[in-house]
């Protein structure tokens, strides 16, 4: 392995997609999925954050359109809306729960992704009197007590103890919940978010080596860089301001997400020539040469 972090090209990378992102967009577009609310709820809402945490707490290794998607036309359905009700989880076998799951394809892995979405809502249901910011204000929301908390948590079933929030304690989902509380639910009183590191992804990760923020030769696992790319995040996007607050690592999820996801993903995987590069925001910043990740296996050889 011979990797670089590039912090101050990072910065200047963090400056201009966060800019772009909040303005004229990312190849053209702004929104994320999780910003489509489904019908009738109120943003802010205990609706809306149960919709939201029990959606995420699911958000592995799926595409995020087809996602939220599915899960808002199970919202909206009348009778799927029930999964989204912690004390009905409560009540309803799980075998009800698989099944309703699947009407719109809201579970990629049946079994498991019912069990998480059970577990999740029924830990919320008997631990948090059905409401997300009862857990949130229990650990004085503070962002690293609270991911510590999604961690270690845990409860008694069958004999042993297993964990209150399966997947959503996850390095990657857990951050990515803040993120969308304060993005999307609109929580304020969240604290220490500037110590959270940004939610890494395989777009996350294209999106940091197509710009050479990380750029080298690596061979291996994807995983294996994901602290890498924390880190470079965290260094880059010190002394940088939005508006009206110092940046956060969480402000260039979204923007790097959109890199990635209709730009960086067309590059080829050998030359790094992409179709797109006359018009992307990040032109300047994208590197030459092999970036093939392939599930959860990258090859890297990069250069200016």
């Amino acid at each position: 392995m011979s990797i670089v972090i590039d912090s101050e090209r990072g910065k200047k990378v963090a400056r201009l997609l966060y800019n772009c992102f909040f303005s004229v967009g990312i190849h053209g577009r702004t929104g994320m999925p999780e910003d489509i609310m489904p019908n009738g709820i109120k943003k802010g809402s205990l609706e809306h954050i149960l919709f939201i945490t029990l959606t995420v707490s699911i958000d592995y290794q799926r595409d995020a359109l087809s996602l939220w998607e599915s899960s808002r036309k199970s919202f909206d359905d009348p009778e799927t809306r029930y999964l989204f009700n912690p004390k009905s989880l409560y009540k309803t076998p799980i075998r009800k729960i698989v099944e309703d799951m699947q009407k719109y394809k809201l579970s990629k892995k049946p079994q498991k992704d019912a069990y998480i979405w059970q577990t999740v809502g029924v830990t919320f249901y008997k631990k948090w009197k059905g409401d997300p910011r009862n857990f949130l204000r229990d650990c004085d929301w503070d962002s690293l007590l609270i991911l510590k908390r999604l961690r270690d948590d845990t409860h008694l079933y069958c004999g042993r103890q297993i964990p209150d929030f399966p997947y959503l304690r996850g390095p990657k989902i857990g951050p990515l919940w803040l993120r969308m509380l304060k993005d999307n639910i609109g929580i304020t009183q969240l604290r220490n978010l500037e110590k959270v590191p940004i939610p890494v992804d395989r777009h996350i990760a294209r999106a940091t080596l197509s710009t050479g923020v990380i750029r080298g030769r690596f061979r291996g696992r994807l995983d294996k860089l994901f602290e890498y790319i924390r880190k470079a995040w965290f260094e880059s996007i010190k002394g940088l301001k939005t508006k009206t607050r110092p940046m956060i690592a969480l402000d260039v999820d979204e923007p790097l997400w959109h890199l990635s996801k209709y730009g960086c993903s067309k590059r080829d995987k050998v030359s790094g020539y992409c179709p797109l590069f006359n018009t992307c925001e990040a032109r300047d910043f994208c590197v030459k040469g092999k970036l093939k990740i392939e599930k959860n296996f990258v090859e890297l050889e990069t250069s200016y």
